[in-house]
């Protein structure tokens, strides 16, 4: 059997196709070689598990260090209640990494520790024992960051590192989870509620980048065309695998996975092309799996996070936001936000993911309203064409139908939303819509819509005035010429208590546009 991509649990180079991050680990052996202790706080998938035992290899290695390497996933919830319980259980987990002639040693001081101050001495008689630097590697510690018994842990563990010059412990010390454990905090005594101290004060900043470069994910493709003869472009197809994923591992992992299983079996000639890249990329979209249920459920469990995606995907509502906002530090710690020039959605893929979520639910909302405008519509012409002026006034009919009734609020504050909605029958499988949010105070978001092999551009935008709609003409103008087109189309969401409902074709530099106001 030949290699494999692997999406789920532990990559090993033997039997998986692997991306070269070894600067990457270069640069984290480099914070372990100066004894520095830290966390890799990323989302899940993110490939942190990986680089933990990739680490213990290198490092151990070079015959310089005695690499323990735990997880604090599937011990049980009790641990965590009883210090005795979890200071003897903590040594014992040390104990399988321990050097044969040592793990009986390990044994018998679990069953002599007490309570953290016993762990204290046994950490330092560890140390000494070892001979060698000795290097905690603790995964999974988002399943105790809660709990005081493991906050108290850490402050044990902060005061020994304080006292190294003194009294030996660990070299180095890496946790890895989902939070940052710099932000717990632990109570000074017990008697004072009010007083607080962070117990991982001590941890180094950790600025290792761990999304997939495109320089990074090349050798993985070239390593898959050595070993299965594959037609290829490694290079562009790096290039577009970052574009759409934005380095995330686990997107990179999985559309190599599906390119593999899924497309390649059903070609004659084996070859990765673009075209079959932007199939998968729709069917990736439209399936179900473990990381997009998570990306919802955090979602749906954190209505400002919901509301901050709504408003970038569109409104274009990206200035002001702040990493140290705690819900935007919620969506960057879930993979779902980015900071990178602004805080962004971390990448095209989830973009569309969340996107067509929110039209689904702003339709299951409207109900059938929103179908009734377009059922038994013929919107093709002749050439295959799409008739997008008539859609646009079935468009006009429907606001002005539903802006009466109960769910006006909702229109006016997901316009945007319910057009793209709308349209999506229309388009019915035989075309696209690709939107691009211009950043700027017009907060206008242009959807490119292909129709068969037509190409149709539509700007959406909120009224704010004569001069604000010149700009957006001059923008639009320069945008059809962009993509050398000499129509285009405008859909003004006006939000006046009396609106004008007005519809017009214009001339505007040579070009004509259709403007409708909603």
């Amino acid at each position: 059997m030949g290699k494999e991509f692997n999406i789920t649990g532990l990559c090993h180079p033997h039997e998986h196709y692997m991306a070269d991050v070894s600067h990457k680990l270069e640069k984290v052996c480099e914070m372990i070689d100066r004894g520095n202790y830290f966390i890799i706080n990323r989302p899940r998938q993110y490939g942190k598990t990986t680089t933990f035992y990739t680490l213990e290899t290198q490092l151990e290695n070079t015959g310089k260090y005695l690499v323990f390497n735990i997880s604090f996933e599937g011990i049980g919830d009790i641990i965590f209640q009883d210090e005795k319980l979890f200071c003897s259980t903590f040594v014992k987990l040390l104990s399988y990494d321990a050097p044969p002639r040592l793990k009986k040693w390990f044994l018998e001081q679990a069953a002599l520790i007490n309570n953290l101050e016993d762990l204290s001495e046994a950490i330092t008689l560890i140390a000494e024992k070892t001979k060698k630097r000795a290097i905690v590697f603790i995964d999974e510690v988002d399943k105790s960051s809660n709990n005081q018994l493991f906050i108290s842990f850490l402050a044990m563990l902060r005061n020994k590192y304080l006292t190294r010059s003194k009294r030996k412990t660990f070299h180095a010390v890496v946790l890895a989870g989902l939070h940052d454990v710099k932000s717990l905090k632990l109570k000074i005594r017990p008697d004072e509620a009010q007083t607080y101290n962070s117990p991982w004060n001590i941890a180094a900043e950790f600025k290792v980048d761990m999304n997939l470069q495109p320089f990074e994910i090349k050798p993985m493709l070239d390593d898959y065309v050595a070993e299965r003869g594959v037609k290829m472009d490694t290079a562009a197809m790096a290039e577009n695998l970052f574009y759409y994923t934005s380095g995330y591992p686990f997107l990179v992992s999985k559309l190599c996975k599906m390119m593999d299983e899924d497309v390649l079996p059903t070609k004659e000639v084996k070859e990765w092309t673009e075209k079959d890249f932007e199939w998968t990329i729709r069917n990736l979209i439209l399936e179900t799996n473990t990381n997009f249920e998570s990306l919802i459920k955090n979602l749906e469990n954190n209505p400002q996070l919901y509301q901050i995606a709504n408003g970038m995907l569109f409104n274009g509502e990206y200035d002001g936001y702040n990493i140290h906002d705690p819900i935007v530090n919620l969506g960057m710690m879930h993979g779902i936000l980015k900071n990178g020039r602004g805080v962004r959605i971390h990448n095209r893929i989830y973009e569309e993911l969340i996107y067509q979520y929110m039209m689904s639910k702003a339709k299951t909302k409207l109900g059938t309203a929103l179908t009734n405008h377009t059922i038994g519509q013929n919107f093709k012409l002749a050439n295959n064409a799409l008739n997008i002026e008539m859609a646009l006034m079935k468009f006009q009919l429907y606001m002005h139908e539903q802006h009466s009734k109960h769910d006006r609020d909702f229109l006016e504050h997901n316009g945007r939303l319910v057009f793209l909605a709308f349209m999506r029958p229309i388009l019915n499988g035989h075309g696209y819509d690709f939107k691009e949010v211009e950043i700027s105070e017009e907060r206008r978001l242009d959807v490119t819509i292909t129709f068969y092999q037509h190409k149709y551009v539509a700007e959406l935008k909120i009224w704010r005035g004569q001069a604000a709609h010149e700009r957006g003409l001059e923008q639009m103008n320069d945008y059809l010429d962009r993509l050398h087109l000499t129509e285009g189309y405008l859909i003004v969401f006006d939000h006046k208590e009396v609106k004008t409902w007005n519809s017009e074709w214009i001339e505007y530099k040579g070009k004509k546009i259709f403007i409708v106001w909603v």
